[in-house]
């Protein structure tokens, strides 16, 4: 207990220095309408607690599950693919990454026009961002698996999907997980983007109406609410890796 303790000491520090740093630079600036000081990003988050927690987080996280639950269908699916077929990874991969060259900005208010202000047009855009990480990392993880163990099971007589099962994909599960810390805060981006730029509810969507008022702190507070979310989201993955891959200490 002690040693995790200071194991969180410097990330602490670095977080007190980078807030009185915040603060240093909101006074000096003294306009709070364009940098707002922490603390009245903190008091403006707990008077906007009413519609921030009870309809506008609410549906940037459900933008975001819905993501990324497609994106790791999607991702898994394409690795699982090119790694079975050597034509597939030819004809896929130079389309993945050339998907990552179109500019979200761009797509998003098409997004809107063709499925409405509604969930689908946000979630495109999550998927959009956050397929390609675990696509690319979970491929990777499979092509990680040195020939010779591919070569000895087959002599052992195994099937491929016995390698598969048995070796290819204990393999992958820390790139996984490592995909899946990656592909969480995009999604988090990916669904603000589709909220600010066309949405009737969300966190980003409420960011945006605040800016129109010249409203700072309630510009920063969903943000900061956002941030908050993706790293809670994170840890949980990191505690359920922990759980999982029991063996990467060994």
């Amino acid at each position: 207990m002690r040693k995790a303790n200071r194991g969180n000491l410097p990330a602490a520090g670095l977080t007190l220095a980078l807030v009185m740093l915040w603060q240093a630079a909101a006074m000096g600036m003294d306009a709070a309408y364009i940098l707002p000081s922490p603390w009245l990003v903190l008091v403006r988050l707990w008077e906007l607690r009413g519609p921030l927690f009870s309809a506008h987080l609410p549906a940037t996280m459900a933008v975001v599950g819905v993501g990324l639950g497609i994106s790791i269908v999607l991702g898994l699916g394409l690795a699982m693919l090119m790694d079975a077929s050597p034509a597939a990874e030819k004809a896929l991969y130079p389309l993945i990454v050339a998907s990552q060259t179109i500019p979200t900005t761009a797509l998003a208010p098409l997004f809107v026009l063709w499925f409405g202000y509604g969930l689908w047009s946000k979630v495109l855009v999550a998927v959009l961002i956050t397929f390609f990480p675990i696509a690319i990392t979970v491929f990777d993880g499979f092509r990680s698996v040195k020939t010779e163990m591919t070569e000895l099971l087959f002599t052992f007589g195994a099937s491929k999907r016995q390698i598969f099962w048995k070796l290819k994909l204990p393999a992958a599960l820390p790139y996984f997980f490592s995909a899946i810390k990656m592909a969480i805060p995009l999604s988090v981006i990916g669904a603000a983007i589709g909220e600010w730029l066309g949405a009737q509810s969300g966190l980003g969507y409420f960011s945006r109406r605040m800016m129109t008022q010249l409203d700072g702190a309630g510009v920063f507070a969903p943000i900061l609410l956002l941030s908050i979310a993706a790293m809670l989201m994170v840890a949980m993955v990191s505690m359920i890796e922990k759980r999982v891959i029991t063996w990467r200490g060994q």
